[in-house]
Order: structure tokens, then sequence, then C-alpha cells
């Protein structure tokens, strides 16, 4: 996986037959800053990706990962694991409090280590400053990758994507369930399309994604709307008593709690970009304190809006609360409104999380985790092409399997499990590095409740059922270690890999980043 070359020289050479030239700086046919061979060899190109996301962009990036099918589907959820609607509004609450403190850890972290990569980068920095590749300092940014790549990003895209594919087939088969081949089929065609939108530029990305954003916080203030204009008209009768039936069982609430969550990930999705923001020290956690309480707030409206308007038992009844509400509210004529919705929202959710999965595979393989090739950059779009048809090959693959129920059990555990890891690294410098430069200083109570949050959110699942997703999670850790001593720390090559690596060049333009 790495090829041979220490860390210091990775991302200057071009595999060209097997010659590494000697570059100078250059600028392309577009004005871009590229590397260019100055040798008698092959000639060579090497580029870097810019700064194309502001504060608006960012914001738009976290804002649109984070309101994805959740709010529009699991109210259910959450209802019947907490039984109540105080109780219901209480946990959403919990759930954004958790993310903003989480995210402002991260906020932090980004500044203080502004690089690419979330918690691989915090990782690699903490654990393995100036060491170089393979050494024992890298086995936890290794592990991230080994799950992250593999896992938890794919899953989260391909868990985005299907409920996609699901609601843009639905209106096709409106008295029954759509059949699964085409549900999947169509899932693969929007993945193919979100992963065409990633490669083509960072712009259009961008773009693409501040467009989808406003277009369902638009959709979560109707529903708000919608249900406050009931309120006004006397329609209070599931807030008369918010408390009724709250269920006594930790065990559903905790249940209920994970939904709330799931609803609520992506919150770290700005932290992936961080080498692409413009002035991180300022807009990452500007953009953390922007779009957090942002969604906390639409979250809880819209649960106001759908309880306006629902009855509990309706509520506990759809399988998609806003598809429901907006044919009691709306009517016959405009019901279709809420599907355009759900599948515009989950379209800018999924394309948010490849754009921050693209850069975890990219810098992944530019820092000897992985094969080096996801480390490459197309020399025309500057976009991580490998890394973003990485990603979304793998979430292909996992939506094939007729039940992802256990890759969510699975990623929910895995995400906590390394934001817990992350912010331990967070404790580790203020002590080992107390003046390290850091912009933004999240206050020290922050990182310690998130800790503790996180050790419940990994216990609860182990205890109350030792063979599931944690069980599977720490196999998957054990199988990374046995990849990290052949790949990385003997830094053996598989055969074949520089064949394919120079094959992958000439059919996608792409070329190693250049690093200072």
């Amino acid at each position: 996986m790495e090829g041979g070359q220490e860390e210091g020289e990775r991302g200057s050479p071009l595999l060209t037959n097997g010659n590494v030239a000697t570059l100078t700086t250059e600028k392309s046919s577009n004005g871009h800053q590229v590397q260019v061979d100055s040798s008698d060899t092959d000639q060579k190109i090497g580029v870097r990706m810019e700064r194309n996301v502001g504060l608006v962009s960012g914001t738009a990036l976290i804002v649109g990962t984070i309101i994805g099918s959740g709010i529009f589907i699991s109210p259910k959820g959450m209802m019947e694991g907490c039984g109540s609607v105080g109780m219901t509004l209480l946990l959403w609450m919990a759930c954004g409090l958790l993310a903003t403190m989480g995210a402002l850890v991260y906020a932090e972290l980004g500044t203080a280590v502004p690089k690419s990569g979330g918690e691989h980068a915090y990782l690699l920095y903490t654990f393995n400053r100036g060491a170089s590749v393979g050494t024992p300092g890298r086995i936890p940014a290794f592990l991230y990758d080994w799950i992250g790549v593999l896992v938890i990003r794919p899953t989260m895209f391909a868990i985005m994507a299907l409920a996609l594919g699901t609601y843009a087939v639905k209106p096709f088969f409106p008295d029954c369930e759509p059949p699964p081949m085409a549900v999947k089929l169509v899932t693969a065609v929007a993945m193919c399309m979100i992963g065409f939108l990633n490669c083509l530029s960072v712009k259009v990305a961008t773009g693409v994604q501040n467009m989808c954003t406003f277009t369902k916080v638009g959709a979560l203030i109707i529903i708000a709307i919608g249900g406050i204009v009931e309120l006004f008209k006397g329609n209070t009768e599931n807030f008369e008593e918010p408390f009724s039936d709250t269920s006594e069982n930790p065990a559903a609430i905790a249940i209920a709690f994970y939904n709330g969550l799931w609803a609520f990930d992506g919150w770290n999705s700005l932290n992936f970009v961080t080498e692409e923001l413009k002035n991180p020290s300022r807009n990452l956690p500007l953009a953390i304190m922007i779009g957090i309480p942002l969604v906390t707030v639409c979250y809880v409206l819209a649960n106001v809006g759908y309880l306006a308007v629902m009855s509990k038992a309706e509520i506990l009844q759809s399988h998609a609360v806003a598809v429901r509400w907006g044919d009691v509210l709306l009517g016959r004529y405009m019901a279709w409104l809420m599907p355009f919705f759900v599948i515009v929202s989950t379209f800018g959710s999924a394309n948010g999380c490849l754009f921050a999965s693209g850069r975890l595979s990219y810098v992944a393989g530019r820092d000897g985790h992985f094969p080096e090739v996801l480390g490459f950059i197309s020399m025309k779009r500057l976009t991580p092409v490998p890394a973003v048809l990485w990603t979304v090959g793998i979430a292909i693959c996992l939506i094939i399997p007729s039940d992802l129920g256990l890759l969510i059990d699975i990623f929910i555990f895995s995400s906590w499990l390394f934001y817990g890891w992350s912010t331990l690294s967070l404790l580790i410098l203020r002590y080992k590095e107390p003046h390290l430069k850091r912009p933004y200083r999240v206050p020290l109570l922050v990182p310690i409740l998130v800790l503790l949050a996180c050790a419940y959110l990994l216990l609860a699942p182990i205890i109350q059922n030792p063979g599931g997703s944690g069980s599977f999670t720490l196999l998957l850790l054990v199988l990374g270690l046995a990849a990290y001593v052949p790949f990385v720390h003997m830094n053996l090559t598989p055969p074949g890999m520089e064949k394919a690596t120079m094959l992958l060049q000439k059919i996608f333009g792409i070329v190693p980043e250049h690093q200072d």
C-alpha cells in the first residue's frame, strides 16, 4: 500500500514507466499551478486541490449532510422509544446538544490541525507526529481509515442513497411496496450520478449542496409553519399532557436516542475538507456554530409541526411521517410536494456525504494507509477522482444485500468509537502541547461530557446485545491490525499494484498532489 516510499516523498512522484521526474513549477492551460517535469524523462505533473469552500458552502455542507431522510422518517422510531410527546422533543434537543458539543471538539481539532481527513488527521498528528510510515504510532489513524474507508463512510452513503431510491420509486407503486430490484437499480444510478458530480468539479458539488440545503430547510419550514397554523386553530391535543405515557424502559429510550443521533450524523463532515476550506481558523468553528443549532431548531419545530397535524397513533403507524403529513394537510393536489422534498433532501445529504467521504479515502491513500492511487487527483478538475469512485463502488456493493440493519448498527457503533478516540486526542494534545496554536479553544468540560456520552453509547449495545454490532466492529479492528503489519509496517506492495496505478493514471488523467 505504501509502495516503498518514505512519507516525506509521498505526493511528489508520478509513476511514468518506472521513472521519477524532476519538477519545476509552471501554469497549466487552465491557469492552475502545476508541477512539470524538467528532466529528460517522461513529463510529470503534480497538482493540489484549491480552497473553494467558503462559509456559506461549509455551513451548507454541514446542514445538507445532516438533514437527510432522518427527520422525515425517524420521528416514528423516536416516538416508539420515548412513548410521549414531551420526552420525544427533549430527546431531539439532547441529540442536537450532543452533536453540537462533538462538533465544537472537532472545531478545536480542525483549527489546531488544519488538515483534511477528520479523525484520520487528528489521530495521526496526536499519536505519530514526525514519525515515519509503518511505526506503531500510526495504528490508531490506520484503524480509523480501515473502518472508515471500508465501512463507516460507504455505509452512510449507501443508506442515504437507498432512501433516495425508495422515495423515487414509490410513486410508481402507490398501492404496494416497490420491488427491491427497482429500488436498488435507481439507487445505483443515483450513486453514479452523485459520483460524477463530485468528480466533475468541487464548485459543482458544493453548488448542488447549497441548492439542496436551501430546499430541504424550506421543506422543514413549511412543516413547521403548517403545524403552527394548526396550533393557532386549537389543535393542541397532543401537547396538553406532554409527558403522559413516557417510557420507563431505559433500553427503549436508548434505541430512540440512537435513531435521533442517526438523524444528526454528518456533523463532522466539514472536518474532512479542511484543506479546501477558505480561512479554516475562522470559517470552520463559525460554520459549526451556525449549522448544527440551525438543524436542531428545524428538527424540533418540524416535530411540533407533525404533532400539531397528526395524532401519536398516526405517527406510529406511518413509515414516512412527512409524506403522511402532506397527505393530511396539503390535500390531494399538493401532497406530491413532500415526496419531492424528501428526494431532494436525500440527494443533498448523499452528495454531502460522498464529498466528505471521498476526502477520507484520498488522505488514506496519500498518507500510505491504502493504495497510493487513492491519493491522486485529476489534473484538469482538481478533484480526488479515484477516492470518489472507490467510495461509490463499495457503496454499490453494500446495497446488494436486502437488509442494511446490521450495517447501520455497525456504522453507529464504529462512528462513536472514533468520535470518542478523537475527543481523547484533544485532551492528550492539551496536555502534551499546551502552546499549540488553537484559533478556537473549546471549554474543557465539553470534551469530558462528549467522552462520557461516547462511553454510554459504546457500552449500552454491548451490554444489551453482546454478540451484536460491537463484537463485529471489534472483529474488523483485529482484521485491520492483521492488514497493517504487512502492507504498512513492512511496506509490502501487492503484485501488479504499480502497473495498475499507471494504467489508472492514463485512464483518468490523475497525478499525485504536490506537497510542500
